[in-house]
């Protein structure tokens, strides 16, 4: 195949498969999984008082808010109980919660987000409008895509929750180190989108919900070292206003 060929393919995937790919992979996981989906709704229900499901908007593409959908892992109105970081020893997680986190099963819900074109399988993860705030010009070309239920930066940060853990300033960590790096590693799957790179980020999913495999992020491996002046200016988030100033939201982090 020559390079014009590779191009339109590549272009063909972008505009019409990709979407394609996430309504089939939507809709069947949706019907597969529904005995499953039923017995966590269950367990959620039977567990401290509260809804089954967790709503919350976030940013999508274009800038656009949207709701974002999860089983509900927190105690009942956590949001306005904590930080919006959450580390895996924080309180505001139930039992059941803790079990479905681990697996990232709290996050199936978000299939109907795909299904309604709100998200991709595949894709950036949504972020909060109070940190979207800072980002640069340069890294708001992650909403020229669909945020997805999982992506390269999901797979590096899978124990995100335990890194946090031990930190001294948790906020400080997510935001100057975590979230920049995870938007380097967005901007490079945007600009890398293809049906066989996405197919192999789906794969690499499935295999970390019932174990985890390789190596875990560690807050030795992501604060090792002190970011440099050039670094923070570069690569951390910088203040914008483009959002109405009443969507700030607390955050129940993946």
């Amino acid at each position: 195949m020559d390079w014009s060929s590779l191009q339109t393919e590549l272009t063909l995937y972008r505009r019409y498969g990709k979407r394609v790919l996430d309504v089939a992979g939507a809709a069947a996981g949706l019907l597969l999984l529904a005995p499953l989906l039923l017995l966590v709704a269950l367990a959620v229900k039977c567990g401290p008082r509260g809804p089954v499901f967790f709503r919350q908007m976030r940013v999508g593409r274009g800038g656009k808010l949207f709701t974002i959908w999860k089983f509900r892992s927190m105690v009942a109105g956590a949001d306005g109980l904590g930080p919006c970081i959450t580390a895996s020893d924080d309180q505001r997680i139930t039992g059941i919660g803790k079990w479905l986190r681990r697996r990232k099963l709290d996050e199936l819900p978000q299939l109907w987000n795909v299904l309604k074109g709100d998200m991709s399988l595949v894709g950036p993860r949504p972020e909060l409008p109070v940190y979207v705030r800072g980002y640069s010009n340069v890294q708001r070309q992650i909403f020229s895509v669909r945020p997805g239920i999982t992506d390269p930066a999901t797979l590096r940060y899978r124990d995100e929750e335990e890194a946090l853990t031990a930190a001294s300033d948790r906020e400080l960590l997510y935001t100057e180190r975590i979230l920049p790096d995870k938007l380097r590693l967005n901007l490079e799957y945007i600009q890398l989108i293809s049906l066989r790179f996405d197919l192999a980020i789906i794969f690499s999913t499935l295999r970390t919900i019932p174990r985890s495999l390789g190596p875990k992020t560690s807050i030795a491996e992501v604060h090792a070292q002190p970011a440099s002046r050039r670094e923070r200016e570069e690569a951390s988030p910088r203040p914008q206003n483009d959002l109405p100033a009443d969507a700030v939201y607390s955050k129940e982090r993946r």
